[in-house]
Parts: structure tokens; C-alpha cells; sequence
């Protein structure tokens, strides 16, 4: 298990004993909340969320059914469907952000120095701007 695993495993055990909704959820909503007027084509959220079309559908259909999004058809292809952002969902987005902002401060960001975490900072952005290259695949 990888450093990651287990510190997304906590952090969605906070959510869950928070009685929030799932990790996974999480991302979806900050993805739109970061998005003009908090929507995006699904065909764009599941590349970004690195999500399966399929699996960001059923994710997508739970997200809907709490309210927290709702799909509107793209006026200039019948084709397209967009997912928009509630204000409920916003509300979610910001309720969950406070459990994992704590999760990321207690079992990650308080055991590295500053310096530590500049350097880390540094090697993040260095990786992400050769982004194209890593060639990252969608989760099944």
C-alpha cells in the first residue's frame, strides 16, 4: 500500500465518520466549482477527474440524484451534456474540504518542514508541467 493509499483511506474514513459523502465525490465537485459557471461537458469532467466515461456516468446519476449536480443539455450538440454545480453542491464541496484539509494537515503536511515541503512543491510542479508525457489513463 503506497503513502497515498493509505492517506486517501483515512481521509475517507473522516468523511465517512463526518457523515459526508465519499471521497470520489469530492473531486467531482471541486473539478465544477473550479470550472466556468461550474459546469463541464462530462466527456471533459471524466478527463479530468480521470474517471471511465461509464463510471463517471454512475457517479455523475448518485451525484444528481443528492442534488448536489444536475445535467443540462449542450444547446449546440444534442450529443453533449454538461454537468452543473448546485449551490447545494457547492455547500457539500465546502463541508468536505474542511475534513480533508484536515486529514492533508494531520497525517501529511505536520510531519515535513517547510523546506521539505518546498522541495516536494517543486518536484510536483515539475512533474505535472511534463503532464503530456506521463501518458495517465482513466481509473476502470
Amino acid at each position: 500500500m503506497t503513502v497515498h493509499t493509505k492517506l486517501l483511506d483515512r481521509i475517507a474514513e473522516r468523511l465517512t465518520q463526518a457523515n459526508l459523502p465519499p471521497l470520489e465525490w469530492y473531486d467531482v465537485l471541486l473539478t465544477l466549482k473550479e470550472s466556468p459557471d461550474n459546469s463541464l461537458r462530462l466527456s471533459e469532467l471524466a478527463e479530468k477527474v480521470l474517471l471511465t466515461r461509464s463510471n463517471l456516468t454512475r457517479l455523475v446519476d448518485r451525484l444528481e440524484k443528492a442534488d448536489l449536480l444536475y445535467r443540462k443539455s449542450c444547446p449546440s450538440d444534442r450529443r453533449g451534456t454538461y454537468a452543473v454545480l448546485t449551490e447545494a453542491g457547492l455547500e457539500m464541496q465546502k463541508k468536505m474540504w474542511v475534513v480533508y484539509a484536515e486529514g492533508i494537515s494531520d497525517y501529511f503536511a505536520s510531519h515535513i518542514s517547510e523546506d521539505e515541503a518546498r522541495t516536494l512543491q517543486q518536484i510536483c510542479d515539475r512533474l505535472l508541467s511534463n503532464s503530456a508525457q506521463l501518458n495517465i489513463q482513466p481509473k476502470n
